[in-house]
């Protein structure tokens, strides 16, 4: 509960209306990490518990951030800011189908050896660093629009 608590502190201190907007959060960085496909320090998610449990978070970062945006759309007495009721669910202002989503989850690695991200960014990582051409556009312009 700790770490979504601190997640939604700018939300309850009205400092920012969702979690993806709030600044100096381990939430919007591994919102960030994800759709710009950057690497993370934070310890990471590794999926409901089992017997080869591998070390890191006992479920899934999807899991994570829809509570995380259901938890910060609770009124609470005291506080502030809260996630608007009319606000969209989370992974639709990433502009993500839940699909995707838990598609991209369990085969990230295998769909993805290079850049990835929405087109936009990926043409502008790519200009930047002077490549060609990207030969996943395909699969982001499917999975990221």
């Amino acid at each position: 509960m700790g770490v979504r608590v601190i997640d939604l502190n700018p939300i309850r201190a009205k400092l920012a209306k969702t979690p993806e907007q709030s600044d100096h959060t381990s939430i919007k960085y591994r919102i960030k990490n994800l759709t710009e496909n950057q690497q993370s320090n934070l310890f990471p998610f590794v999926g409901n518990p089992r017997q080869d449990m591998p070390e890191g978070l006992p479920f899934h970062l999807k899991d994570y951030i829809e509570l995380v945006d259901m938890t910060g759309r609770i009124i609470r007495e005291g506080k502030r800011g809260f996630i608007s009721a009319k606000a969209p669910p989370i992974l639709s202002r990433l502009n993500i189908e839940p699909e995707n989503w838990i598609y991209l989850a369990k085969h990230f690695e295998s769909k993805f050896k290079g850049l990835v991200g929405s087109v936009l960014s990926l043409k502008a990582a790519c200009k930047k660093l002077g490549y060609k051409r990207n030969n996943f556009l395909k699969n982001c312009e499917h999975f990221f629009t």
